[in-house]
């Protein structure tokens, strides 16, 4: 699906028309986009804050785009991100998967996380990808550019150990 679909699905949302009512100040600052393909635990979200009110409110659109409160909010207000993208899930997946092979990494995608977020007045998508024998990526995509800015290959055991050393010391 493509990223300019999920937003006219927020857009054309009454809830959402009525908040920008409401806040007219609010500006989105991220998204939340889980792509599940042994699954159905798609997700989509779109966060916006209210510089007026200090909050942030999150649309999940796979609820008939409810608005959650977010509990926990940066102290130092969140960075705007352009809504302007029209780029494909498929599309990211293929940037992914031409990594991978160019890794020489076998396992196979599982799940895509990303977090839409916008650092240095840049937007990214900051991904997660679940790999098969319980492998992960993290990978960073420069959408301005549509390209891989950071890579990185864990496994889940990696992980859980990282956890367990935060936790002794």
């Amino acid at each position: 699906m493509n990223f300019q679909f999920y937003l006219e699905k927020l857009f054309a949302s009454k809830k959402f028309q009525e908040f920008m009512k409401e806040n007219k100040d609010a500006y989105p600052c991220s998204g939340f986009i889980v792509r599940d393909f042994e699954g159905s635990d798609n997700k989509t979200h779109f966060d916006y804050y209210v510089p007026s009110i200090k909050k942030m409110f999150s649309f999940k659109l796979e609820d008939d785009c409810a608005k959650i409160p977010v509990e926990q909010i940066p102290e130092i207000p969140p960075q705007k991100i352009k809504m302007n993208y029209s780029f494909d899930f498929e599309e990211i997946k293929k940037i992914i998967e031409t990594k991978i092979t160019e890794e020489s990494i076998k396992n196979k995608m599982q799940k895509m996380l990303f977090s839409l977020q916008s650092k240095e007045k840049k937007d990214y998508l900051l991904g997660t990808i679940f790999l098969s024998g319980m492998g992960l990526l993290k990978v960073n995509i420069d959408l301005e550019k549509m390209k891989i800015t950071a890579f990185e290959k864990k496994s889940f055991f990696e992980m859980v150990n990282i956890f367990k050393k935060k936790e002794k010391d």
